[in-house]
């Protein structure tokens, strides 16, 4: 496993490391100087959080990749349910934690490949773990309110997680070990029943999410129908919200 105290970001130098041909390799930081999220945005990047990038090289069709990103929150969300947090996951990316739902976890992928097969898989984690609380944004949350956290030990229950959710046995297919995926994360859902607005970059949906369907679709059901989102980006309603 390769391992840097500081960097750009985990998943900046865990690309370089697949572009280079390394598979099943951890990146991790202690500090990053430059963490993106999604869509590019820049990501608070605070000192004591876990920040890992998982390198594999999973050879399965460009379709399949929005399972390794639920498996990888299947991954933070057990592991932190298991520690004796109250963890469950927002699609499609967010770990959230406690009666406030705030974000605890979030998870970045980045991919390459040619034709419809995937060369190279790059999984960042971001977990708000000894985090003070007055360095994160609004509507963050760090595990730190409940004492320090063993980052090295909660890290390895995440990785181990990950490994037996997404390691293929001789039998098994990408269906068959998407469809255990999806069964957890069922089971740690915050986002299931919720009514919420998914905006995508053709439209913004709002209904109630009634399941997730593999490779990682979101069902939702509007008022003209049910719509299955393949990405966006998804707010829980409250129930007061029109």
């Amino acid at each position: 496993n390769h391992l840097c105290r500081s960097d750009d970001s985990t998943n900046i130098r865990g690309r370089q490391l697949a572009e280079a041909g390394r598979t099943n390799t951890v990146v991790v930081a202690d500090k990053q100087t430059g963490g993106r999220g999604r869509l590019d945005r820049s990501w608070e990047s605070p000192r004591g959080a876990i920040w890992a990038s998982i390198i594999i090289q999973p050879n399965c069709p460009f379709s399949y990749l929005p399972m390794y990103t639920l498996a990888a929150a299947v991954s933070i969300s057990v592991s932190l349910s298991a520690s004796g947090y109250d963890a469950t996951i927002k699609w499609p990316n967010d770990v959230l934690m406690g009666e406030s739902k705030h974000k605890v976890a979030g998870i970045l992928t980045e991919s390459a490949g040619e034709a419809d097969r995937v060369s190279w898989l790059v999984i960042g984690m971001g977990i708000n773990a000894n985090v003070n609380p007055t360095a994160l944004p609004p509507g963050s949350v760090s595990l730190s309110t409940k004492g320090s956290v063993n980052r090295r030990e909660l890290l390895q229950a995440i990785l181990e997680k990950f490994h037996s959710l997404t390691t293929l046995g001789n039998k098994e297919t990408y269906q068959r070990v998407g469809e255990t995926i999806l069964h957890e994360w069922r089971a740690q859902a915050a986002t299931l029943g919720q009514q919420v607005r998914v905006d995508t970059t053709e439209a913004t949906i709002v209904g109630e999410a009634v399941d997730i369907q593999f490779p990682g679709a979101l069902v939702v059901e509007t008022e003209t129908g049910t719509k299955s989102l393949h990405a966006g980006d998804c707010t829980h309603l409250r129930s007061d919200t029109p």
